[in-house]
């Protein structure tokens, strides 16, 4: 992988007509290859819990979706077997032999965040769609690597936020561009949750000399993470180490931004702080057990996001604009005025549900219908929370250098304090 590649998401929107054409002619040749009703081919790479759960979900859906399954990867041979017995296909301990399927239309992709990349890449390589579980990458720099590999090979990509195919985030939205609450300045949302005494991310009754299974390929789950001595804690509570995870930024916050992204039409930040520490759990993690930030985006509005992991009581989510505010809800959502008055509202329940993400891909590839999380969203996300994290842990706040495209302290750049118009229709 070309860790150098550097494309910024502006430059992707600006050439947005030829990014639609290509992404059109994708989904068309795939129509065309598949028909409306036509079997769709998918593999399967990682058998954890997430990958589990998009197995289970899978196999509900093959006959009134139309899927076959061909394989299922991955590096702990046993862990490839169950998943393989869930969907009754064969197991693989190479991915890269997955890959070489011809049968397969696309790759779930449900492994631990710092092989998130790699596989992204081989799959596009490998003239393949993907749907890649949250977040798209470990870096913004691979980020950047994923978002031009799908634009030079046309393959679709959805990234694995399941609430982005909730229709009430679109609705929203739309309302919102609308000018339903007026000039929007402002949102709040959290993930907060409370842990008990083992602590964020730890697997409870884990033994910590446990010997590495013999049929676990260890460097394979490493990848291009350093060379470490298997470690049971590193393998089963990955998301409490920077090498293969931002923690509670991309594991928990990720799927918070993006409605707000999606909602608000957002791109890069321009300015993010993180804060927060290992408050609770010193236990030889590396990220915050506790967390929270603050990003603040050209439009002219920023957006508060909490993530106490050691008290679980939450705020409304919410958007707040000069003429009304938009609140987020289990029913859907509802916009009042100052004075309480409801302005527009849409009770349509959000479900989270990884069913409707897969069908959202499913018939984009039969249809052509836009997917619900496509690569320009999952890499704004994966800037923001890495601009978190990297403000947390150097203790500056950190701003997005449009020159360069890379993230950098933000005292360093020439940063305004006005709303940009918008550019090619998205906010900026």
């Amino acid at each position: 992988m070309d860790h150098n590649i550097s494309t910024s998401r502006r430059q992707f929107l600006a050439a947005s007509a030829f990014s639609a054409s290509v992404s059109a002619f994708s989904a068309e040749s795939y129509a065309r290859i598949l028909g409306s009703n036509e079997r769709i081919g998918v593999g399967f790479i990682g058998a954890g819990g997430m990958g589990t759960n998009h197995l289970n979900a899978c196999q509900d859906l093959k006959a009134t979706n139309n899927l076959h399954f061909h394989g299922v990867a991955d590096c702990w041979r046993t862990r490839a077997e169950h998943g393989a017995a869930i969907v009754k296909t064969e197991a693989i301990v190479d991915y890269r032999k997955l890959l070489d399927k011809k049968e397969i239309d696309y790759v779930v992709i449900a492994t631990p965040e710092h092989r998130h990349a790699q596989m992204v890449l081989d799959t596009l390589d490998a003239g393949k769609a993907s749907y890649c579980e949250k977040p798209l990458a470990h870096t913004i720099r691979e980020g950047q690597a994923i978002a031009k590999k799908q634009e030079e090979t046309g393959r679709a990509l959805q990234v694995g936020v399941q609430s982005m195919s909730d229709d009430c985030y679109t609705s929203a939205a739309k309302a919102i561009a609308e000018g339903v609450i007026g000039q929007v300045v402002q949102a709040q949302i959290e993930y907060v949750r409370r842990y008990d005494k083992q602590g964020l991310f730890r697997k409870q009754d884990l033994d910590h000399q446990m010997p590495k299974p013999e049929d676990l390929d260890w460097a394979a789950w490493l990848g291009d993470a350093p060379s470490v001595p298997w470690n049971p804690q590193h393998y089963f509570e990955w998301r409490c180490y920077s090498a293969y995870s931002g923690s509670i930024a991309t594991d928990l916050f990720i799927h918070r931004i993006s409605r707000i992204i999606k909602a608000c039409n957002l791109d890069f930040p321009r300015r993010v702080v993180g804060m927060g520490g290992i408050w609770q759990w010193n236990d030889g993690r590396d990220l915050p057990d506790n967390f929270e930030m603050i990003a603040e985006y050209p439009r002219g509005m920023t957006v508060y996001v909490l993530g106490t992991q050691s008290n679980r009581v939450g705020f409304d989510h919410l958007i707040r604009g000069y003429r009304g505010t938009l609140y987020f809800t289990p029913d859907g959502w509802i916009a009042r005025d100052k004075d309480g008055k409801e302005l527009a509202s849409d009770h349509n329940p959000p479900k989270e549900d990884i069913h409707l993400h897969h069908t959202n891909l499913h018939n984009h590839l039969r249809e052509g219908k836009p997917l619900a999380c496509p690569v320009d969203n999952g890499l704004a996300a994966v800037a923001a929370m890495c601009m978190a994290n990297e403000s947390w842990r150097t203790s500056q706040m950190m701003g997005w250098d449009k020159v360069n495209e890379r993230m950098a302290p933000a005292h360093s750049l020439d940063l305004s304090h006005l709303p940009i118009e918008s550019v090619d229709g998205k906010t900026p």
